[in-house]
């Protein structure tokens, strides 16, 4: 994967800015309360400062490089599934065995996810389509 190419800065920065709204709206914005009550009810605060905020734009933005590397090498469907794999499943399997994922999120979290990968793949597709050669 190279970002030395504008188009591909591009699509990853406006990635990155999407996987980031997406993530806003959907933690702080709609499932917030549930977060806030699980943590509250494991006797600890629901980690929302500054610095958190920091780390999840900046997984944000590795997550879209992520997306960016695949989609070098597959089409939307596939680099949407396995970003989506990569990305939220495995996250969320660590979350659960560490026991502060919220399960009842998932009804919503799992929808707006694949909602949240499959728009970042297109954008990267879009923005710098790969060369043919990288498809192989």
């Amino acid at each position: 994967m190279s970002l030395s190419c504008p188009r591909s800065i591009v699509a990853v920065a406006l990635t990155g800015l999407w996987i980031n709204a997406s993530e806003f709206f959907r933690n702080e914005m709609l499932l917030k309360d549930r977060w806030v009550g699980h943590y509250e009810s494991l006797g600890m605060d629901f980690p929302s400062g500054a610095r958190n905020g920091a780390v999840w734009a900046a997984w944000g933005f590795l997550f879209a490089v992520a997306i960016y590397s695949i989609s070098r090498r597959f089409g939307l469907l596939r680099t949407a599934l396995i970003a989506w794999l990569m990305g939220f499943v495995l996250m969320w399997a660590v979350a659960w065995n560490l026991n502060v994922l919220p399960t009842s999120i998932l009804v919503y979290a799992v929808p707006l996810s694949l909602l949240e990968v499959f728009v970042g793949s297109y954008i990267s597709l879009k923005c710098a389509p790969p060369a043919a050669a990288d498809m192989n």
